[in-house]
This record gives structure tokens, C-alpha cells and sequence, in this order.
């Protein structure tokens, strides 16, 4: 594995540009090496905290929500989609494919981060009672790493150890050798670090235990992940958000209901990432050291382009609409909007009128501009009405495939109305990584698999009464005999679509293909099974030189 110093050294010297909070604000010392920087107390700080950084290059990002949420059963592309190949699966994605040659460059770089630090806490100034703090910080960031690594790619690199010079060789590691560090370091975490941190966002023993649920659940230990599961329910003092729709209040962020999130700023000074491109040889000297605009970005992708329509321009409050997204079908057909509140605090149906200057006669600003539903309307119906309407004939053919990708139903939820202008990208909205209701609907399906439908349905149906509309709880709730696991992953689209989870949640339930082929007729015709894992880079497969040992995944050409 080409892993080339000058980069590693900068990943980790280099977080002041993508700082968001005071515990990850770290200084780059200028002219001092990695060994002596790290030797001091500010030079281990800032180490463990550089290991949160790749987090904000993946949450919020259009291909970090590309790879997790497109190509699945919920989401398809929108016009405006910059990397087609993952939401189609076509013969275009291969391993010349640049975001997902990008994660795998940053994710590795995260990893190689984790370990320095890992290995370094023990020698470091650290005071005694706070080295097993940070090493469990490292630790807990590095198993999420490497799930991002082994359920993305398989069993390809596993290594452990800070890497300090270029490896020309890679090696195939066995996915449960993954695994098995995983749980080793979340183990290690849970047992060292605090419940709770004064420094929000900060990994804590609560992440630690609710991450370790999810890894168990992942490899099928069901028992396991119901009984972390539930101490996270019960230990820590986290409660689910009593509206669904307060979770999305730009105010309500920081809320009882968040187990763990990724740190973003308002800052537009502090909301820069760095990037180390690299340029395909063995010559450092041209490298260069990148700067981009960062912040949470998902307010952009979701959104149609509703300021191209009568009586609309683009403004804060609707967003700045990038129309990279769109929901399937079948998503919005999931919600049964007349007892469940989560499909009006998740989707758009209505825009005002806020532009008199192109407005058709008879409309008022304030007016009703444009109305989305997932319904059909008779065209007489529509023609009667001075706004637009975009209905579902007009969005989507018979079958459910998309008729246009730039008018649609818009998820809204990660709208942010803090925007200084209509045209800034960044926001200051905190990524959800880990949300209480996860917990829940974890308890569910590991009670689910061990066949106690009692508590499975007892704990699925605690979600389900939280988004009821008032005077639906009962509705909502469904009978212990009906739950399945289909029923569950419907449960997980409509509580966290968009929230980078989905396609994690169909490979989990070995349901990617077939729900794909079922509910995303853009998808169906080309996912195949070799398509639970992604493309390794070729950049990557050209760099190595055991490449008769190290070759692509399965079904990949190249």
C-alpha cells in the first residue's frame, strides 16, 4: 500500500483548517517534525484531535451522502448529480471512480492518524488519568474507520501500526480480522472513557456503546447488540425528542435525543478543509497543500430547483437547491402522512410565493407558488389552480421511475435558515451520526432475529408512537405478530432517510439487491450482487506491486 509520507505528516499536522470546536482547535508548528511535535503536550492534543477531522470530509458531503443513500431503495439521482455511477450502478462505476478513490485515500489517511496516535499516548506528557481518555478516543474513531473501510471495500488492507514510510504491498485481510479490532477498540473505549464530555462532540463511553451496538448487530451477535443497545437507553440519560420535527430546528441541534455528532461551525473561517491531493507518482515535490470551502452541506442536495418555477427565487429560507437527490417513490409512498409527522418535518410539499415580479396574475407573495404531493391530480384539477403543480404523474412515469429529476418532493430536513446569503454552501448544522431511536430500532431487530417478538415489538413501536401525529399513537402502533424485518428497514427509511445509514442497512439485512430491484427502477437493471462492495481504486491497484496478490473486488473490471 503507496502511502506516502508527506501527505501522512500534513493529514496530521495540518486540522487548525477544519477546526469547529475548542478541543479540535490544533496549531501546525511550522518546521517541527512529526516525532518531536508529538513528543510535546500540544503535539499529542492535537494528534488525537486531527483524528476527528476526516469525519467532516464524509458527513454531510455530496459523495459521502452519494455512497450511503443513493443506489438504494430511497434515493435516486437528481438532475444535478455529480457522480451517477454509484445511484446506477452502471459499467461507468469502476475503479477509476474519484470520490470513491477519494474516500478511500482519506479513510486510510484517518486510519493511519488513529494508529499514530494509539501507538504515541503511552510515551506522550499526557497526565496518567488522561492517557487511557484519548487512547480510547483514538481508538473508538479508528473502529469507525475501519467499518467504513471493511464494509465499503472487504477484505483489503488491514494494518494497525503508524505507517512512517512508503509499503509498496498490500495484503487481502480476512473481513473478520476487521472485526475483530473493531470490537477490540470499542472495548477498549467503553471501558476508558467518561459517560459524557464537557467538549460536545467529543467521543465519550455513550458513542462508544452505541457504535459498539451497531458493529454487533452488523456481524449478527444479536444478543450482544440488544443488551449495548439498551444500556444506551438507560444509562446515559438520553430521552427521544417528544416532536420528530424538533430534531431538525437549526436552535434544537445539540439535543437529548443525540448520542454523538460531527462538530460544524458557522465560522466561514473555521469551515475549510484541507486537502492533500496527490498526483500519481513517486515525486512528493509537486504535492500540494489544497484548501476548499467545507461546513455541513446537505441543506444543498436535496432540494428541486424551485426557484426556476412561477412566482419563486431562490431565498434562505427554502435553501440553495443543488437538485443532486431525489426520493424514489417508494419513499414518500412509506409515510402514511395522515398519522405519521415525520413525512412533513422530512419533505417540502408547498412554497410560497416570494417573487411578484414573475408571479402569474392573481398571485400574492405569500401565496401558495408550488405544490409537490406523491398523489396523482386530474389534470383539470391542476389546470383550475394558479400555482404550480407538480404531482406525481408529473415527477414519475407508471413504474416509478423517474419522468424528470429537477422537480419533486424535497427532503427539507437539513435546511439551514442560519445562511448569511442565498448562495453560501457552508452550514453550520451538526452532523447526527448516532441518534437515541437507532438504539431502539437496534433492540428491535436483535429481539426480531432471536425470535422474542415481544420485546421486538415493544421497542419498535416506541418510534412508532414518538411520530405519531396527536390522537394517532394507537394507530401507530403495530401488533407483535406483524413485525419483520422488511417492516423494520420501512421504519429505518422513514426515521433516518438521508442521514447516511441506508446503504449500510441494506447490505446489513443482505436486502441491497433486492429491494433495489423492487423500488428503484433507475437501479434495478444493473445491480448485481458483487455490488455490496464497492470498486478498490485503481490508482491504488496500479501502485502496489504484488498486484497477482492484490487485485480488484469481484465483479469489477477494473
Amino acid at each position: 500500500m503507496k502511502i506516502k509520507i508527506k501527505i501522512i505528516v500534513c493529514s496530521l499536522l495540518a486540522g487548525v483548517f477544519a477546526s469547529c470546536e475548542s478541543f479540535l482547535e490544533e496549531d501546525n508548528k511550522s518546521g517541527l517534525t512529526a516525532d518531536a511535535y508529538y513528543a510535546t503536550l500540544e503535539g499529542i492534543e492535537a494528534l488525537v484531535n486531527s483524528c476527528y477531522t476526516p469525519m467532516r470530509f464524509w458527513y454531510g458531503k455530496e459523495n459521502g451522502i452519494a455512497l450511503t443513500e443513493t443506489g438504494t431503495d430511497i434515493f435516486t439521482r437528481g438532475n444535478g448529480m455529480e457522480n451517477p455511477p454509484v445511484a446506477l450502478y452502471n459499467s461507468d462505476l469502476s475503479g477509476a471512480n474519484d470520490p470513491i478513490e477519494f474516500y478511500w485515500t482519506r479513510f486510510y489517511s484517518a486510519l493511519n492518524t488513529c494508529n499514530a496516535a494509539v501507538e504515541r499516548i503511552p510515551d506522550s506528557p499526557l497526565a496518567e488519568n488522561l492517557k487511557p481518555v484519548r487512547e480510547g478516543e483514538a481508538r473508538f474513531l479508528r473502529a469507525f474507520y475501519l467499518w467504513h473501510i471493511v464494509e465499503t471495500w472487504g477484505d483489503v488492507h488491514l494494518f494497525t501500526e503508524e505507517v512512517k514510510s512508503i509499503q509498496e504491498t498490500a495484503t487481502r485481510t480476512p473481513i473478520a480480522q476487521f472485526y475483530d479490532q473493531i470490537f477490540e477498540d470499542l472495548e477498549f473505549a467503553v471501558n476508558n472513557l467518561p459517560p459524557s464530555s464537557e467538549d460536545y462532540g467529543r467521543a465519550n463511553k455513550a458513542a462508544a456503546e452505541a457504535f459498539l451496538a451497531r458493529m454487533y448487530l452488523t456481524r449478527g451477535e444479536d444478543a450482544l447488540a440488544s443488551r449495548h443497545a439498551r444500556n444506551v437507553i438507560s444509562d446515559y440519560g438520553f430521552s427521544l425528542v417528544d416532536n420528530y420535527a424538533d430534531l431538525w430546528d437549526i436552535d434544537n441541534v445539540r439535543n437529548p435525543e443525540i448520542v454523538w455528532l460531527v462538530n460544524f461551525t458557522a465560522d466561514l473561517v473555521l469551515n475549510l478543509e484541507l486537502e492533500t491531493p496527490d498526483d500519481g507518482d513517486d515525486d512528493d515535490d509537486d504535492d500540494e497543500i489544497l484548501l476548499r470551502d467545507g461546513g455541513n452541506n446537505s441543506h444543498l442536495f436535496f432540494l428541486m430547483t424551485y426557484d426556476q418555477l412561477p412566482g419563486m427565487k431562490r431565498d434562505i429560507q427554502n435553501g440553495r437547491p443543488f437538485a443532486r437527490f431525489m426520493p424514489t417513490a417508494h419513499l414518500l409512498d412509506l409515510f402514511d402522512e395522515n398519522m405519521d409527522s415525520r413525512f412533513d418535518a422530512t419533505f417540502q410539499r408547498v412554497w410560497y410565493c416570494n417573487n411578484a415580479d414573475n408571479a402569474p396574475e392573481g398571485m400574492q407573495v405569500g401565496d401558495t407558488a408550488i405544490y409537490a404531493t406523491k398523489y396523482t391530480i386530474p389534470q383539470a384539477e391542476k389546470d383550475s389552480k394558479t400555482y404550480t403543480v407538480i404531482d406525481r404523474s408529473r415527477t414519475y412515469d407508471d413504474n416509478d421511475a423517474p419522468r424528470v429529476r429537477d422537480r419533486y418532493v424535497s427532503l427539507k430536513k437539513f435546511l439551514d435558515p442560519s445562511r448569511q446569503t442565498i448562495s453560501q454552501q457552508q452550514g453550520k448544522r451538526d452532523a447526527f451520526v448516532i441518534r437515541l431511536a437507532e438504539m431502539y430500532l437496534i433492540v428491535a431487530e436483535a429481539e426480531l432475529n432471536l425470535g422474542n417478538m415481544g420485546d421486538a415489538t415493544e421497542y419498535f413501536n416506541e418510534v412508532r408512537r414518538r411520530a405519531a401525529l396527536p390522537g394517532h399513537e394507537d394507530d401507530m402502533e403495530i401488533a407483535e405478530g406483524a413485525l419483520d424485518i422488511d417492516m423494520i428497514l420501512d421504519e429505518r427509511a422513514r426515521e433516518f432517510a438521508g442521514e447516511q445509514l441506508r446503504w449500510f442497512d441494506l447490505k446489513r439485512t443482505d436486502k441491497l439487491v433486492e429491494r433495489v430491484r423492487a423500488w428503484n427502477p433507475d437501479a434495478s437493471p444493473n445491480i448485481q450482487s458483487y455490488h455490496r462492495l464497492r470498486p478498490i481504486p485503481q490508482a491504488q491497484l496500479d501502485a502496489v506491486t504484488n498486484k497477482s496478490e492484490f487485485q480488484q473486488n469481484d465483479g469489477y473490471t477494473r
